[in-house]
């Protein structure tokens, strides 16, 4: 028997064998929760069967002697006793049989799942809730998901809402969407208030428009950080009019010269994402912005991704410090010399995803085209798979297993489901959303700016104003 023979027998036997390990492994699981399930039961019988008793015997009780009658009655209680030990008993074994069992059945595509992010941590719901001011008209589908994300995000997180918007439009897209009753319910509940406003900055508009149009949206949002009637402001809409917005209403910090757009991005470790700024507010750069985007990076991983000793990383062609165009040498000498932080050299493309940096500084012209190229990775990446995926009986058992998990991986590599990246530099927490931004993505950037306001970050940033290297 040919080598190539005796490969054809063994991959369908392969596949059998797979498919049996499931299959088994689904068994034990099954078999464990249905004997969970018929323990309960079994109790819940019980108790009722000896429940009836007693009352049978209870009025037995009442017509015969009473001395008979409270003998029986004994009696039957001592049998509810027994019952009630004995089902307790047989629940908590099937409970310990679940525990004991159920990690034996081994997933080996278990690591390539998604878990739970540093920033996914479900944050106190007993401190203070803080009041978030949300551009409900800036995005492709506003304000119908925007609405509907708020409000699942105001169940999850303590956080407020002021949802800035066309009153009429929101109130229409509520009811099409079918949460107009709750959203009258948060409304009377205090936790969230419609704010009017005129139609939102467009897409296509530039990003100059803000000067012209103070009723916008995102105008109306970013006043009320102005005036303090909320600590962070969130928006979908254009990305250059929020940032436009930002430098006019509330300015940028002291020191800053240009706020930069940073953008979590996944790496080998989930736990641990990389912060990459700038990825698109500046498209021509000075070293000194890069050196300032360093400072800025560096206290929002300490602040928001708990991270003790942030390690920076310079994008470039090269680890070497001879490496890269003018603007990649002068940065190195300028981060090389700085103190405050830990300056780890040059990043090479393919060491951003590698977890060796907790922060990557580079242009925002780089930086944008990294971020949309990694946006189409996870689609991409799902499409091959699938294409490479036998077909035939063979591949539906294969999609069959592989799905759920593709999905995760998919989603992990997907930008847009991280929900947005902060708009660092100004004087305010302001969180800039994707364009195509759902509910999903709308509850994940409120989590962002609720932790931006809860780890002090404004605190902190503040500071840089004092460091020497900025006033010099």
């Amino acid at each position: 028997m040919g080598k190539e023979t005796a490969q054809k027998i063994n991959k369908p036997r392969a596949i059998r064998r797979l498919v049996i390990w499931y299959k088994r492994n689904s068994a034990v699981t099954s078999i464990v929760d249905t004997a969970a399930s018929s323990a309960a039961t079994a109790s819940n019988v019980a108790g009722n069967v000896v429940s009836g008793a007693g009352s049978v015997v209870t009025t037995a009780s009442n017509v015969a002697s009473n001395v008979a009658g409270n003998v029986a009655g004994n009696v039957v209680s001592s049998a509810e006793s027994v019952v009630n030990t004995a089902s307790s008993v047989v629940s908590n074994a099937s409970s310990i049989a679940k525990n004991t069992l159920q990690p034996l059945v081994f997933d080996p595509l278990k690591r390539l799942q998604n878990s739970d992010n540093i920033l996914d941590k479900v944050e106190d719901i007993q401190s203070k809730r803080i009041w978030i001011a949300v551009d409900g008209m800036g995005g492709d589908y506003a304000p119908g998901p925007i609405l509907e994300g708020c409000l699942e995000a105001i169940g999850r997180f303590p956080i407020n809402i002021k949802f800035v918007g066309k009153i009429d439009k929101v109130k229409d897209a509520a009811e099409k969407t079918g949460i107009a009753e709750l959203l009258e319910n948060e409304i009377n509940n205090n936790r969230l208030e419609l704010i009017d406003s005129g139609e939102p900055i467009g897409m296509n508009e530039e990003a100059t428009a803000v000067r012209k149009r103070k009723n916008a949206s995102i105008n109306v949002a970013m006043d009320l950080v102005r005036n303090n009637k909320a600590e962070a402001v969130y928006s979908a809409g254009n990305s250059g009019a929020m940032m436009a917005s930002a430098i006019f209403r509330i300015g940028r910090l002291k020191g800053i010269d240009r706020p930069a757009i940073g953008a979590l991005f996944p790496t080998r470790d989930q736990t641990r994402p990389v912060l990459v700024l700038d990825v698109g507010a500046n498209t021509d750069c000075k070293p000194s912005y890069l050196h300032q985007f360093a400072l800025l990076g560096n206290i929002y991983a300490k602040d928001v991704l708990q991270v003790k000793k942030p390690r920076i990383g310079l994008l470039n062609i090269g680890e070497e410090e001879c490496k890269g165009n003018d603007l990649s040498l002068k940065t190195f000498e300028l981060l090389s010399s700085e103190k405050s932080f830990d300056f780890g050299g040059n990043c090479e493309g393919r060491d951003v995803l590698s977890g060796s940096f907790d922060v990557v500084v580079c242009d925002g012209f780089t930086g944008n085209i990294l971020l949309k190229f990694l946006e189409s990775v996870g689609g991409v990446l799902l499409d091959i798979l699938r294409s490479e995926l036998p077909r035939g009986r063979r591949g539906k058992v294969g999609s069959a297993f592989l799905r759920s998990n593709l999905l995760r991986i998919k989603k992990r590599l997907d930008h847009a489901e991280h929900g947005g990246a902060l708009l660092l530099g100004v004087n305010g927490i302001c969180v800039i959303g994707h364009g195509s931004s759902k509910s999903l993505s709308v509850v994940s950037a409120l989590r962002l700016a609720h932790s931006a306001v809860n780890h002090g970050v404004m605190d902190n940033l503040n500071q840089l104003q004092k460091l020497q290297v900025l006033n010099s």
